[in-house]
């Protein structure tokens, strides 16, 4: 079955009592048994609920993975990841990442003993620096959030498996639909389901990916313990989102890309990381990589933050908003939101200017985002 036909069908079939196309809703929290003992696959919903598996069956297929496992959120689905590991363990973390990961490592996890090194995540030979006795997990995002950097994936895979340490890959802004991480022998793959995977601003999840049964195992029964579990009517929601991944993506990328080409050339804008432009970075990376770009772009004005700010609060139909991955655009400034928690200092010191502005890019007429950013940029 190829890719978009699983985006579709995977997972899915007509309800054996009424034919309904749909999955139905299983809006209930517990099963009768038919016997003591003898349960018919579902005993409580914090344990299982045949919504949800169908959801978790067609992300499975999407990610080209064995196992997948629904969360009520992505950062639940980040804090199960780092419950597979234990006090006195050592955490290698990409120092470009979500605010709320970092917020957790260094503000929770480090008080039940975890340790974290954080390191710009492209630089290979810092990752291998970073490795001590007690090194059990590297945590990377590709592309990154918010700078959009692109990790090589065979070199940290390459990393992990001589050390013999767990490598978890935060896929949210590529989705399955450009990149794959299992494929490169990645052990977890990670998404905020609220975003693309979703893709309509409806419903907070996550998902963790994996082929090694033994890895399922414990994650499954750390989710059954802790109870972070999404629920049927948001996996009926996801599952719905799903159906149009394949669609959706393509545009968000074709749009980032006039869209970044746009501010690329605008005499305002200091400079624009997309991973699709050759002047990022990464770029020759991100073409080998991935089968597509996304939809995310950074810049930052040349009169710095201020002039940021001015374009932001000038904007109409760029949505200020802390969310990404939807048809509508959003537009964020990650130093008051998605990453206000990150002492200033460390903030600037992972290139995090107060200044920067992280641009999702939706599915309305890329002309009308240009034109709205071109008033914006005349304001700023």
């Amino acid at each position: 079955m190829k890719f978009d036909t699983k985006v579709v069908r995977a997972g899915i079939t007509p309800d054996p009592t009424t034919g309904s196309i749909l999955p139905p809703i299983y809006e209930t929290a517990t099963y009768v048994l038919e016997e003591v003992g003898k349960d018919k696959g579902f005993d409580y919903t914090r344990s299982s609920n045949p919504t949800r598996q169908v959801l978790e069956a067609n992300l499975a297929a999407i990610e080209n993975a064995e196992y997948a496992i629904s969360f009520a959120s992505g950062m639940s689905a980040v804090d199960a990841t780092f419950k597979l590991l234990s006090s006195g363990d050592h955490v290698i973390c990409g120092d470009d990442v979500y605010g709320g990961v970092t917020r957790h490592l260094d503000n929770v996890l480090n008080r039940y003993g975890l340790s974290t090194t954080y390191v710009n995540s492209v630089d290979a030979d810092a990752v291998s620096s970073a490795i001590k006795p007690a090194t059990k997990m590297i945590w990377i995002e590709t592309p990154t959030n918010p700078l959009l950097r692109i990790t090589d994936l065979e070199a940290m895979v390459s990393i992990a498996k001589e050390h013999d340490i767990l490598l978890a890959v935060d896929s949210t802004f590529a989705t399955p639909v450009f990149l794959r991480p299992l494929e490169f022998g990645v052990d977890i793959v990670m998404h905020s389901t609220t975003k693309y995977l979703s893709g309509h601003n409806q419903i907070i999840g996550g998902v963790l990916a994996t082929n090694r049964k033994d890895i399922f195992d414990e994650m499954k029964y750390i989710q059954k313990t802790i109870g972070a579990v999404s629920s049927p009517f948001d996996c009926w929601l996801n599952l719905s989102g799903l159906k149009t991944l394949h669609l959706r993506m393509k545009r968000h990328e074709e749009s980032a890309m006039r869209i970044a080409g746009f501010l690329e050339s605008h005499q305002k804008v200091a400079w624009v990381l997309f991973p699709g432009l050759p002047s990022h970075p990464q770029h020759d990376i991100a073409k080998a990589q991935m089968s597509g770009f996304s939809g995310m772009i950074a810049f930052e004005l040349k009169d710095g933050a201020e002039a940021g700010r001015r374009l932001m609060n000038a904007l109409n139909l760029c949505g200020l908003a802390e969310s990404l991955g939807s048809v509508e655009t959003m537009i964020t400034h990650p130093a008051t939101m998605t990453h206000a928690d990150v002492p200033d200092e460390d903030r600037r010191k992972r290139g995090l200017t107060d200044g920067l502005v992280r641009l999702s890019v939706g599915i309305e007429d890329a002309d009308d985002i240009i034109e709205d950013l071109e008033q914006g940029l005349a304001q700023a």
